[in-house]
């Protein structure tokens, strides 16, 4: 018996250590998870994967390649409109297009957070500086040396090069982001410049104006860039500074749904489904932003296979509607923004649209389109009903012409021109969801499931994140074709880059784009 009871306490304190070391385990995993702030771990904590030794920084090195950051792969068309760009003399660095593309010696390297976008929805869930914190993240990866070869990697590689010049080609991130970047550089006492597409695009409406010009101007961006009023703010700014005299108004529209259409966002967006999900975060007709029935008409979706999800098979009976289309999120959108205009009863005529998001010219053509139906749709009395609120040909602003310009004119103030570069060396990197970090939570596809994504806490310190070469695994094959035939040079740039650089060897030849 007695000896019974000593196997017994045994057992007991076996067990009770044995929790005690678990717990012990979980608190040390915990402790890993202690707040800290990103930019002070950057700079001054050697031991942390994020660290950099800013102290032996190669500043001002001419042969370093240029950074570009966005949310998701919509950058490209600001890449696009860089490595396209030739308005100047390539000897003489005089104005004056030549026939050889201005950045033709550069090299760059791009980033999309493909992992975290859409980044417009951070604001709308009160997740402002975990939006900040992804920024930084992405400015120290453009600055930093590490990179993983794929999803599955466990070691980093240290071999990508530093950049000399940051261009953030995402509207949300400028407007949230810009300064907190140029605060962080400040205090790593680095000298780069960091150039935003907000102000490049408000520069670029306010050339096509008249100084003494009754006008209205759209801005279709990201709800999160909406809601910052960062083009509205910068606006206001430059005609008050540029002297403008006259009456410009400012109609902005979040444009919900779009960029993440275009990204394959399966919350938005779903190829593969005939009927509505549960998982859906656009437009509907009970959600907060609605879709109103008493204007199908004028928005004309298109119902053809699968581009809009309803529950029933007459569309007058459905009591449940979602958009699966990025030109039918357009169609809603653009109605929206007109109703809006056409509501306040202005006086003026939307003579210009900002494109502000890098996503949207993707879709020029299908906006194009839809703006045409607006201007020749007529009520039932024969009237036309949004023809006094706007122009008949509107111009849509891309903004990444101006921030090619604005690159362009720092690069050759500050001798920063890399004479005997390659573009063909330049990367392209997309973030995935890192497996191997336990605190994810990833869905069957591999992505941050919604509530986590928008759930995570600021200033815990972990990789959410491996950001890895581009590749067939981590860009579907209707995203490459888009590339294709939309940003060519780009496309062809992506390849050389997964064919023949050295960084992606190890990606299998049937995943390589």
């Amino acid at each position: 018996m007695l000896k019974n009871n000593l196997l017994f306490i045994g057992l007991l304190f076996s067990l009770l250590t044995n929790c005690k070391k678990e717990t012990d385990k979980s608190l040390t995993v915990n402790a890993n998870l202690e707040k800290k702030d990103i930019i002070e771990t950057i700079i001054k904590d050697s031991s942390s994967f994020y660290f950099i030794d800013f102290k032996n920084y190669p500043v001002n090195d001419k042969t370093l390649p240029v950074g570009v950051f966005d949310s998701g792969t919509g950058g490209l068309t600001v890449l696009k409109a860089i490595v396209n760009f030739d308005e100047n003399e390539n000897t003489t660095y005089g104005s004056g297009s030549d026939g050889v593309l201005d950045f033709e010696r550069e090299s760059f390297i791009y980033l999309g957070d493909q992992a975290n976008m859409p980044y417009g929805n951070y604001f709308s869930v009160n997740k402002v500086d975990l939006l900040k914190e992804h920024i930084i993240k992405d400015t120290q990866f453009l600055l930093g040396s590490k990179y993983y070869s794929d999803a599955d990697d466990t070691i980093p590689n240290l071999d990508k090069k530093p950049v000399k010049v940051l261009v953030v080609a995402c509207n949300t991130a400028t407007a949230y982001g810009k300064e907190h970047i140029e605060d962080f550089i400040k205090k790593s006492k680095l000298n780069i410049k960091v150039i935003g597409v907000i102000d490049a695009g408000v520069r670029g409406t306010l050339e096509t104006l008249e100084k003494d010009e009754n006008v209205i101007i759209g801005v279709l961006a990201t709800e999160g860039t909406v809601s910052s009023k960062g083009y509205e703010n910068t606006l206001l700014r430059y005609i008050k500074e540029l002297g403008y005299k006259g009456n410009i108004e400012v109609f902005s529209q979040g444009g919900i749904g779009i960029a993440e259409a275009v990204d394959e966002d399966p919350d938005y967006y779903n190829k593969n489904l005939k009927t509505p999900r549960k998982a859906y975060k656009g437009p509907d007709l009970d959600g907060d932003v609605k879709i109103d029935k008493t204007l199908f008409d004028i928005y004309n979706f298109n119902f053809d296979n699968g581009k809009m999800l309803c529950d029933s098979k007459s569309v007058d009976d459905c009591s449940m509607i979602q958009i699966n289309d990025a030109e039918n999120y357009v169609r809603y959108h653009l109605v929206t923004l007109m109703e809006k205009i056409r509501l306040s009863k202005s006086t003026n005529q939307l003579k210009s649209i900002i494109l502000g998001c890098t996503h949207y010219p993707y879709l020029s053509d299908e906006i194009h389109t839809v703006l045409k139906e607006l201007y020749d749709y007529k009520t039932k009395d024969g009237s036309f009903l949004y023809r006094p609120f706007m122009k008949k040909d509107i111009q849509l602003i891309d903004p990444a012409i101006k921030t090619a310009k604005e690159l362009y004119d720092f690069l050759k103030a500050e001798s920063l021109f890399n004479n005997q570069g390659n573009i063909k060396e330049s990367e392209f990197y997309i973030s995935v969801a890192n497996k191997a970090n336990k605190n994810n939570v990833i869905d069957e596809l591999g992505r941050f499931t919604y509530d986590y994504k928008y759930g995570r806490n600021v200033d815990e310190i972990q990789e959410y994140v491996k950001n890895v070469p581009f590749s067939r695994k981590n860009i579907s094959n209707d995203i490459l074709t888009r590339f294709q035939m939309q940003i060519p040079h780009v496309y062809q740039l992506m390849q050389e880059f997964s064919q023949n650089n050295k960084k992606t060897k190890t990606i299998p030849e049937e995943d390589k784009i």
